[in-house]
């Protein structure tokens, strides 16, 4: 992908989070999101906006609900602020990814846990054995 493309999208990216933090769409299914990365098609066409939100499965459903029908409303409020010959159609998709990173991130930390568990363990046997070094009468 070429440089456009990602300027462009940068671009995207800063209108519709500005327009989402200062609550500009009055649609409730639209809780806190965040928006992760856009990517814009090699010819400007799409523009695929990545989020993730709070909640479960439910609220998530209800969250790509929502956006979808602001989608127009964020189509056009891009279009009256970046100077495009023609408007990328806007598409919404759920982050799965950060999803994924969380994952790695718990794992990641219990593995570090265990790790430090093990540790203490391996000196509280080897100063318990050192004790009873000290203290054997030979």
């Amino acid at each position: 992908m070429g440089f456009r493309p990602d300027r462009v999208a940068d671009q995207i990216r800063q209108e519709l989070s500005e327009l989402l933090t200062r609550g500009a769409v009055h649609d409730p299914g639209i809780g806190f999101i965040t928006l992760t990365r856009v990517k814009v098609s090699a010819d400007l066409q799409i523009a695929r906006v990545y989020y993730t939100t709070l909640g479960d499965e439910a609220a998530r459903r209800e969250t790509a609900k929502a956006l979808q029908r602001a989608t127009g409303f964020f189509r056009r409020h891009v279009g009256d602020r970046l100077q495009l010959r023609r408007v990328p159609e806007i598409e919404f998709h759920f982050d799965e990814s950060v999803g994924h990173q969380d994952r790695v991130e718990q794992i990641l930390r219990e593995l570090h846990e265990e790790e430090e568990q093990r540790k203490a363990a391996t000196l509280s046997e080897s100063s318990e054995a050192n004790t009873h070094r000290d203290h054997d009468p030979d």
